[in-house]
């Protein structure tokens, strides 16, 4: 008979000193973070932010955040005023506890200074100025008009419904999903991923545009949303319908 006292003594010696080098044992690198205690850049930008704003930072449904020209514009406050608290009307959600999101005060510090640090470039607009991130005033639908129609129309068509270069954007659903602080950022730091330019480039005219030019726009744009009660009734004709809202 096969003498299996050596066996024995083996598993009371594991029992004693613990299972760590037993195989299968978890390893002390496999042991689960709690979703609050994680601070690693990559890991919460690819869960909270890459699914709009692109791999990488690269853009999407979202700005590219990985744009120097939007972050010479966008500073750290306005980064993460938006990143908390999100963007009301908008598909940009907020992500700090303190306004129902998941994220702590010091993943939302995680995720601005990350930004900053791997995508922000010195001198990215090149010694010039460029307009303001916030605008001081509401721009006059008006004079928009005819901004667009000089700095614009060439490239969204001369009505904003699309031209040879980019597509329309008076679309209505579009306009509804982002907030006029969106369009104003679009418009100075453009998208590039998009090919859209930004308003250092010199304008048809020869003048790169202002910032009153692009407050202008901006409420030129914004008589193009449809209105609450345009939407309603629109909404009360809607039978057996499923709406999916779109992404900023």
């Amino acid at each position: 008979m096969r003498d299996h006292r050596g066996l024995f003594c083996a598993a009371l010696a594991g029992a004693a000193f613990g299972c760590s080098g037993a195989p299968g044992a978890p390893t002390a690198d496999s042991e689960v973070v709690a979703p609050n205690e994680v601070v690693d850049f990559g890991a919460l930008y690819a869960t909270n932010c890459a699914g709009c704003h692109g791999e990488n930072g690269a853009g999407g449904a979202a700005v590219a955040l990985a744009d120097p020209g939007y972050l010479a514009i966008a500073d750290d406050a306005a980064i993460r005023r938006v990143t908390a608290n999100g963007v009301p009307g908008t598909a940009m959600p907020a992500f700090a506890q303190s306004a129902g999101g998941l994220l702590t005060d010091e993943q939302i510090d995680v995720v601005v200074n990350g930004i900053r640090t791997r995508w922000a470039k010195p001198n990215a607009l090149g010694g010039r100025e460029a307009p303001p991130y916030a605008a001081a005033t509401r721009g006059d639908p008006a004079r928009g008009a005819d901004v667009y129609a000089r700095d614009c129309g060439s490239c969204h068509g001369a009505d904003g419904r699309g031209g040879p270069r980019a597509s329309s954007i008076v679309d209505r659903a579009f306009l509804a999903l982002v907030s006029d602080q969106s369009l104003r950022t679009a418009i100075i730091a453009g998208r590039p991923e998009l090919g859209a330019p930004h308003a250092r480039i010199d304008a048809a005219g020869g003048s790169a545009i202002s910032s009153e030019d692009v407050s202008n726009v901006v409420s030129w744009l914004a008589t193009q949303r449809p209105r609450p009660a345009q939407t309603a009734s629109r909404e009360a004709k809607k039978t057996d319908s499923l709406i999916v809202g779109g992404l900023e």
